[in-house]
């Protein structure tokens, strides 16, 4: 869970990093929780997915791979995006510089919203930009794994579900 004394956090309802020194948190609550913890100064990276439940999944195989369109209104569980806006309050208000900040997410919208938030604070903190799209090595339970057929017919909701 440690690397260099300082700890790396991964935010993901259902992937789990190969390396097994992540603290893995599988939702927002989780998430809160290991940050108010360990003190968000003791991470070196935190990693972020950003649909975290059924709502995300609904959203975005409804909309966001449909027409490229987001509505965090549709979503009632808390996304990757909650959790940027708690870590950027969180380094605001105990005015401690946030860790590396990566995104792993498959939403290429919630993706680059998570990315746009945390390089804006970054921006306005005159820090280098740094919050991007990676991959990180990881396995998927078998209770989740789904072809696309069956992924389409447990969270499409679009009318021409074909």
């Amino acid at each position: 869970m440690k690397i260099n004394n300082r700890l790396r956090l991964y935010l993901d309802d259902i992937r789990t990093p190969v390396d097994d020194d992540w603290i893995v948190v599988r939702n927002y609550d989780e998430f809160v929780a290991q940050i108010k913890l360990h003190g968000l100064g003791n991470f070196e990276v935190i990693s972020l997915d950003h649909d975290l439940g059924e709502g995300a999944m609904v959203e975005y195989y409804t909309n966001v791979k449909n027409n490229y369109m987001l509505d965090y209104n549709n979503i009632e569980e808390r996304t990757g995006m909650d959790c940027c806006r708690y870590l950027v309050s969180d380094s605001m208000n105990e005015k401690i510089p946030l860790p590396q900040i990566y995104v792993h997410s498959a939403n290429p919208i919630g993706s680059a919203n998570m990315m746009g938030y945390i390089n804006n604070y970054l921006m306005n903190c005159r820090l280098p930009q740094t919050c991007v799209r990676v991959q990180i090595n990881h396995t998927i339970d078998d209770i989740h794994m789904l072809s696309p057929e069956e992924r389409k017919a447990k969270w499409d909701r679009t009318m021409n579900n074909e």
